[in-house]
Order: structure tokens, then sequence, then C-alpha cells
């Protein structure tokens, strides 16, 4: 499943189009690198993936099962993984630049 997988992922549009990596570039790679325990190749080619999957998780559970309805935690977690991505793609161009 796993070859199968590298072996046909989706190529990204915005990269195709311009040259430059997306906010959401590596994440394919990073998920797979997950799936076979190599959290360093994971982090190593999308850092922000972890913290995506718990959000995504988080927001799936909370539109199946309505625990509480509050979503303060959710706007944070959403405002935390979002400021994650967009350090992480900073710092990402800016060694591109550096280099």
């Amino acid at each position: 499943m796993i070859d199968w997988l590298q072996n046909h992922l989706i190529p990204c549009p915005f990269k195709a189009l311009t040259g430059i990596d997306c906010p959401g570039c590596g994440f394919q790679r990073s998920v797979i690198a997950l799936l076979q325990g190599d959290f360093s190749k994971s982090w190593h080619h999308y850092p922000p993936t972890i913290p995506l999957i718990i959000l995504f998780v988080t927001a799936g559970i909370t539109y199946r099962f309505p625990i509480n309805k509050n979503p303060f935690i959710m706007k944070m977690l959403i405002i935390a993984v979002g400021n994650f991505v967009l350090i992480s793609y900073l710092v990402k161009m800016l060694a591109l630049v550096k280099h």
C-alpha cells in the first residue's frame, strides 16, 4: 500500500504553475513517512503534519459527537495549527533564499 501511495502522489498545482512550494508541499510525503513509522523523516518533509492530523481528528470527533457547544477550544486549535503552518512555511522559504 505504501509503495502504491509513493507512486501516486498528487502533484501540487501551485508549484507546477509558479515553481515555488506552497504552504502544504511535503504533506503527502510526510504522511507516508509517518505510516512507515519514521517521525524524523516526516518532520523533515513537513513539520505541521502531526498538528494537522490532530486538528482533523479533533474536528471529525467534535462534528460527529458535539460534546461541547462552546467552540473556543476548536478555534484556538485552528489558530495554533494555522500559525504553525505559516511559521513553518516562512522558515522553509527563508532557508531557500539563503541558499
